[in-house]
């Protein structure tokens, strides 16, 4: 058995990374690629995959590991300013969508028992792939990638009702009944839990990580286990593993180690996640399909389209820009893992048919597939969208245009990208007599930059509407910090677009583009940069000049 196990396993990586490397020659997303691997090695193919049992557990500590990478980011101060926006907009969408499904399921022939569970399983997103998708573009620590973290909690928490809902109806339907320990198991357990976290948090975390620093192995193992931990705490307690695994972040946040534990895990992080998309393909049932492909298209469609204008809309009148809606709202526009599961729930407890769970299993094929396409290509569609965005956004969109905003102040210099490079920049400058003006799309960077007294605005180099409406007549130069490889699932170069916002919006003066590798330097230079910045090399020339003193 063991050999077995071995073999599949070895199999399944090959296949994975054969597929993987075709999916980068093709340039399309690695998560389609992991996924097709599973539907060809799945029983309705090729039928390589018969130890269901051991993948599924690998995806298991995959969803606490990457939920807990997730959790050490976050920041309570943030989390507590955006809680209005994620609790509108995640049950804004939840309600939006379970009304219209269960009215498009009735207009589809459906009986209505089975329109309510389709509809109730069309509200659930799939964190996993937004998350790692939001990820590997960086923008998990913009303000739309932060959003939709806020509202795809809510959504699990309304994930986490329904279950419990279902689960004492099937408890209720036994001998014993149950319906009301339950609901009490739950609730006290998330309560316990909630507290536990929070006074491990204040009074544990840091003296225990210092003991366990002096081995960065056992730091890693200690992590990866307090994940796993609370992940089957909260998932005992009917709270799922992707809560558990975010609270074990959040435990561990705010100590010293949050960096080093995040850098060291995320190589095993992407190693399992290929086990999650492995047993996603392979979950998906392809032979009840064939009949159900025209309602499954309305359907999806419907998810596709709906649940991103939604969210739209809600971030629109929440005083919102209409760009950071849609990029928000395009992490919805699929159905998650556990719809199938809530409906096999429904198919084991005799409410459903096994044509329900194909129709639900085809359209989460169809929205999977195409929101990855979506979410990597956001930026593209913004701008083909943008000229009919007008009406989801105020005339003064307030969220985004605090008190602290200070574009149309006097700025020598406009940085663009506040990192090590970007503030040790600012500093100089500011050292040097000037006033320069930082501009970064993560809020805690911009808050940081603040920190330092210095003019900072959140922004994207990438969006040609922030850079129209900074005031840039009396900037001497505008540079940018921003790394020019963004990871492999972003399709905007931020130098070119920056280079192409800044000739849109008029500007005449100087742009300074930093780099990581001097081939780059021509093709900058051609496009309309006036200076090229080499970090490494320049650093590098100093550190020589310093040790032929010596």
């Amino acid at each position: 058995m063991i050999d077995g196990i071995f073999y599949e396993i070895a199999l399944l990586v090959l296949m994975a990374s054969a597929l993987g490397l075709l999916g980068l020659v093709l340039r399309q997303p690695l998560v389609v690629a992991f996924i097709a691997v599973g539907v060809v090695a799945g029983p309705d193919l090729l039928g390589l995959v018969s130890s269901t049992d051991f993948i599924e557990t690998l995806s298991q500590i995959s969803i606490a590991v990457l939920l807990f990478l997730v959790g050490l980011k976050l920041d309570l101060t943030l989390i507590r300013s955006l809680g209005k926006v994620a609790v509108a907009t995640g049950l804004g969408q939840v309600t939006f969508t379970a009304f219209f499904g269960f009215l498009l399921c009735l207009l589809l022939g459906v009986d209505w028992l089975t329109s309510l569970y389709v509809a109730i399983a069309l509200t659930f997103s799939s964190t996993i792939i937004i998350v790692k998708l939001l990820s590997d573009k960086q923008e998990i620590s913009a303000l739309h990638g932060k959003i939709a973290l806020g509202f795809l909690i809510v959504q699990d928490l309304f994930v986490v009702l329904a279950m419990v809902l279902l689960s004492a109806i099937g408890v209720g339907a036994g001998d014993d009944g149950g319906t009301f320990q339950d609901i009490v198991l739950v609730m006290g357990g998330g309560i316990g839990l909630l507290a536990g976290v929070i006074v491990f948090a204040r009074h544990v975390a840091t003296p225990l990580l210092n003991l366990m620093s002096r081995s960065p192995e056992l730091l890693v193992i200690f992590a990866v286990g307090w994940a796993a931990g609370l992940a089957a705490a909260a998932d005992a307690f009917g709270l799922g593993k992707e809560l558990g695994g975010l609270l074990a972040g959040v435990s561990l946040a705010s100590t010293q180690y949050r960096d080093a534990i995040n850098s060291q895990l995320s190589s095993l992080r992407d190693f399992l996640l290929l086990f999650f998309f492995i047993h996603l393909g392979a979950s998906l049932s392809l032979g009840s399909l064939g009949d159900q492909i025209l309602p499954a298209v309305a359907l999806s469609l419907f998810v596709l389209i709906g649940n991103p204008m939604i969210v739209l809309a809600i971030m629109g009148a929440l005083g919102y820009r209409k760009r950071t809606g849609f990029l928000a709202g395009l992490t919805v526009a699929q159905i998650s893992e556990f719809s199938l599961i809530f409906m096999a729930m429904g198919l084991a407890l005799g409410h459903v048919t096994e044509d329900a769970l194909g129709l639900v299993t085809l359209v989460g094929l169809v929205t999977i597939a195409v929101s990855v396409y979506m979410i990597t290509w956001s930026h593209r569609l913004y701008q083909l969208f943008e000229p009919y965005l007008g009406i989801f956004e105020r005339r003064t969109p307030y969220r985004e245009n605090d008190s602290e905003t200070v574009s149309l102040a006097r700025h020598d210099f406009v940085v663009f990208g506040l990192g090590r490079y970007g503030s040790r920049i600012g500093i100089r400058l500011k050292e040097l007599g000037f006033r320069p003006l930082g501009v970064d799309f993560d809020p805690e960077a911009v808050a940081a930059w603040r920190r330092l007294g210095l003019d900072a605005e959140y922004g994207d180099a990438t969006d040609p509407d922030f850079l129209a409406h900074l005031n840039l007549e009396q900037v001497r130069a505008v540079v940018s910090a921003v790394p020019r490889e963004r990871g492999a699932l972003t399709e905007a170069d931020p130098q070119l677009a920056l280079l192409h916002g800044l000739t849109s919006s008029g500007y005449q003066g100087k742009v300074f583009l930093s780099v990581q590798t001097m081939a780059e330097t021509q093709d900058l230079i051609s496009r309309g940069a006036s200076v090229i910045l080499h970090p490494f090399d320049d650093a590098a020339d100093y550190a020589v000049r310093q040790l032929a003193t010596v």
